[in-house]
């Protein structure tokens, strides 16, 4: 049996995976929107939301390992179910609890449910829609990162103090228990994927054909990672600097829910319609050159804004890092797809996003280094290694035939 072969016969089943993907980039960004909130009504310190992302990360990346390895033997369907439900309840804990100790619980259990279900969930869009899908798994989430702490931030700007934290988080867990429970309804729609090894019953929907595919000889793990991780590492490094960095710097001037909400709008945004261009366009590996270079010039662009940058500057960072993001998730993904043996595919999409999540960890960073560097100076060293990454890509392109496509 051919892998393309399943992929014709669910046209509905893509469309459930983007509902749990979509619902999954909400529930674990629109937290960014309320740090403003919990700062001014819960008496939060900057030290301790900082904590808050940091304890996240501790959950999302063995959630991302765990998730894309075990999606690989039992299934997608179930690895990406228990990740959004875990994600939700994630919320709920927050919802219920909005001090220190809720706020440092809650997102542990989302940072694990959100590895769980991209992992699983990219892996499980690209058995279904090949290329297609892939590109629609990172268009989707990023849908998803953008609109949460959009809606998140002009709820909680506009309501009463007593619900500015309430029904943004309500809305969350209402979200991700809506698309598991369309999801769970949908199953018998979608049941028509064989398994991928012996070991799993042949009537799961959710796991690649069974047999070798046609290009099986240029697959590989290694040289499906060794092409997607500079990519990744460019992923959220670049978001983080005007979502986060640059929002921090400009919080004498301008504060509320409303600007981290703007960031996430007009980053976010810029990265899913360059994402939706390079498909429509076909846009080769090429584009993961000018990803990575757009990082470079969006890092020198920030490092000139200095240290009080003005909303006109914010905004353009906010664009050129944005596509840079974009270009990277999308070809990032698409060589995991391409080079990626079918039966390890939701590892390697594990370990490929481990790589783009690395790079939440640049704000604390700067944060750190400020009072002795600035923060010119290591802005201006990510635009160096992000141009040598544009450079090395294109000399991969040219001297071999493993990322043409």
């Amino acid at each position: 049996m051919t892998f393309d072969a399943p992929r014709a016969r669910q046209p509905g089943a893509i469309v459930a995976v983007l509902l749990l993907l979509f619902a999954t980039g909400w529930a674990a960004n629109h937290f960014t929107a309320l740090l403003p909130v919990l700062r001014s009504t819960e008496g939060l310190s900057s030290a301790v939301l900082d904590g808050a992302f940091g304890v996240y990360a501790l959950g999302l990346l063995p959630g991302l390992l765990g998730g894309g390895g075990l999606s690989d033997r039992v299934g997608r369907r179930p690895v990406v179910l228990t990740g959004v439900t875990t994600s939700g309840l994630g919320n709920l804990v927050m919802l219920v609890q909005h001090g220190q100790a809720g706020i440092f619980a809650g997102r542990l259990v989302v940072g694990v449910g959100v590895g769980l279900a991209v992992s699983a969930g990219t892996a499980w869009a690209a058995d279904l829609g090949g290329k297609r899908g892939t590109t629609l798994s990172g268009a989707v989430l990023t849908v998803g990162f953008a609109l949460g702490p959009v809606v998140s931030g002009l709820t909680a700007q506009f309501l009463p103090a007593g619900l500015s934290l309430t029904v943004p988080f309500t809305a969350t867990v209402v979200l991700s228990a809506a698309v598991v429970l369309a999801a769970a309804l949908s199953r018998r729609g979608t049941a028509a994927v064989p398994a991928l090894a012996p070991s799993v019953a042949p009537d799961r929907f959710d796991v690649p054909a069974a047999g070798p595919s046609a290009d099986d000889g240029r697959r590989g793990v290694g040289l499906a990672l060794a092409a997607s991780l500079p990519m990744a590492v460019w992923v959220f490094s670049v978001v983080t600097v005007p979502m986060v960095t640059m929002v921090s710097l400009m919080a004498s001037r301008h504060s509320g829910p409303w600007v981290p909400g703007l960031a996430a709008a007009v980053t976010l945004g810029a990265g899913l319609i360059v994402q939706i261009i390079a498909r429509r366009r076909e846009w080769g590996p090429f584009a993961g050159v000018a990803g990575a270079a757009l990082a470079a010039a969006g890092f020198c662009l920030a490092a000139a804004a200095g240290s009080e940058p003005s909303m006109t500057m914010f905004l353009v960072c906010a664009v050129v890092l944005g596509s840079g993001y974009g270009l990277c998730l999308r070809e990032g993904l698409v060589d995991v797809e391409t080079l990626a043996p079918a039966a390890s595919r939701g590892i390697v999409t594990g370990i490929f996003y481990v790589g783009t999540y690395i790079g939440f960890g640049l704000p604390l960073l700067l944060t750190a280094i400020r009072p002795a560097v600035g923060v010119d100076g290591p802005l201006l060293l990510l635009a160096v290694a992000a141009a040598a990454c544009a450079a090395l890509r294109s000399v991969h392109i040219v001297g071999t035939d493993q990322l043409r496509r």
